[in-house]
């Protein structure tokens, strides 16, 4: 397998956005407020030419990410929080897959960790791929209710996604969906991060690939079981986290999350996560 990892542009997000404390509320409006903010950070889309057919992990954001956005009025507050930085749509999923030498239409899978509008903004570039969304993520994001609580489901127009329930055994997670005949990719739920939060799990020889999306916003922050500012459960967060944790006191896992400048470098070098 040839992995690759693309950036569709980054984002720039406040401090308490990246690691919150307290309730729901509370973290949210910290996060949406603090005036300290992140490094830019990056949006990682992972691609694998595996033999049985191509694999996207996210889609990323689309070029015109940060037009404003006024229902509900406090999406403002969150593009303040969470600002983007996307040239044009050379950036975008679609033109970075090209210069791979990938026609987006080639793509037989994509699967989302979630639904959140950094990570969904490329999907309509996939006529033809089946897009893997966890059933209680994509019940979430749906009408008025999944517009007040973040998503951008006007971008999901046309999208008919295969609605995963886990219904695997797994002896850790919560359940799992194996996606290849080889059965070496499989996707198991991590909820916390959002309602139906998912990760992907690539055994690639000696060593298990974690595909996380935003279980942490770094290997850092994993081991030192931090809730991010925008969880929509810290009990769902924390179990997912001590999750991966024990799957990696079993097996060498090289720890992917989706906003981390070094996951790069742990993939290419495949350096473990010491739990």
């Amino acid at each position: 397998m040839r992995i690759h990892a693309l950036s569709t542009g980054t984002v720039t997000i406040t401090t308490k956005f990246h690691e919150g404390r307290g309730s729901r509320v509370k973290r949210l409006v910290q996060a949406f407020t603090d005036s300290q903010y992140t490094e830019p950070l990056p949006i990682w889309c992972w691609v694998i030419e595996h033999p049985e057919g191509v694999i996207v992990i996210d889609a990323g954001i689309p070029a015109n990410a940060n037009d404003p956005i006024w229902f509900p009025p406090h999406l403002r507050l969150m593009q303040r929080s969470a600002i983007f930085d996307i040239a044009d749509a050379s950036q975008e999923i679609g033109g970075q897959l090209r210069s791979l030498g990938i026609t987006p239409d080639s793509v037989r899978w994509v699967i989302q960790t979630h639904m959140h509008q950094d990570h969904d903004g490329g999907l309509q570039c996939f006529p033809n791929a089946k897009i893997l969304v966890a059933r209680e993520e994509w019940a979430a994001g749906q009408g008025v209710i999944g517009k007040m609580t973040g998503y951008m489901n006007h971008r999901w127009h046309g999208i008919t996604p295969t609605l995963l329930d886990h219904t695997q055994r797994d002896p850790i997670f919560d359940g799992a969906h194996t996606v290849t005949k080889a059965g070496d990719v499989r996707i198991v739920p991590t909820r916390g991060h959002s309602a139906g939060h998912q990760s992907v799990i690539i055994e690639d020889g000696a060593h298990t690939l974690f595909f996380a999306g935003d279980t942490s916003y770094s290997q850092a922050l994993l081991i030192r079981r931090a809730l991010d500012g925008v969880a929509v459960s810290a009990k769902a967060h924390a179990r997912s986290q001590g999750q991966i944790l024990a799957l990696a006191r079993q097996t060498p896992v090289v720890y992917l999350p989706s906003h981390e400048w070094e996951a790069k470098t742990r993939l290419e070098n495949r350096v473990t996560l010491d739990a």
